[in-house]
């Protein structure tokens, strides 16, 4: 009762975090571009609601998952970490391609739907915000040099260096 008090209240203060984040983007009001800004603090709103039903209406006797599970989920949030900063010097495809397919693995261990799922996600989503959504700024795919693979792996190491 008391963990689920406490992890509502950190994941409140990540949405007001992430909500006051939201709030910092740089967004044209004359020309209608509203919603980069507009969807992260819906996003954020929905979570400290979440967040305040979680404080407020605690699990009697909530479930911990076991040691194995808190491994799975730290696997999935270091893909989505390596993810998030190798976008950028790898271009879209290969990196969602990669972490598409680890996460799915993770969900059903089974090499070939795993290595199919990815590959169809990454296609699949490259062409839904390229041509349908007309995002231009996705790039499918870079060739990287080694100093910016470094400059990449180097925020996820503290005190290396890096922008």
């Amino acid at each position: 009762m008391a963990s689920d008090r406490i992890f509502g209240l950190v994941c409140l203060i990540t949405a007001v975090a992430y909500i006051a984040a939201a709030t910092q983007i740089q967004t044209n009001l004359f020309s209608g571009e509203f919603l980069p800004k507009l969807f992260p603090l819906m996003i954020g709103g929905v979570a400290a609601l979440c967040s305040l039903t979680i404080m407020f209406r605690p699990d009697p006797d909530p479930n911990w998952p076991v040691a194995r599970t808190w491994g799975a989920m730290a696997i999935a949030v270091l893909v989505l970490c390596v993810y998030a900063v190798m976008i950028t010097p790898l271009g879209f495809i290969l990196p969602t391609a990669i972490a598409a397919g680890i996460l799915s693995y993770q969900i059903s261990p089974n090499v070939k739907p795993a290595i199919a799922a990815g590959v169809g996600l990454s296609l699949g989503l490259f062409v839904l915000f390229k041509f349908a959504l007309g995002l231009g700024n996705i790039v499918a795919y870079k060739v990287p040099t080694a100093a910016k693979l470094w400059d990449a792996f180097a925020i996820l190491i503290p005190f290396v260096g890096g922008h």
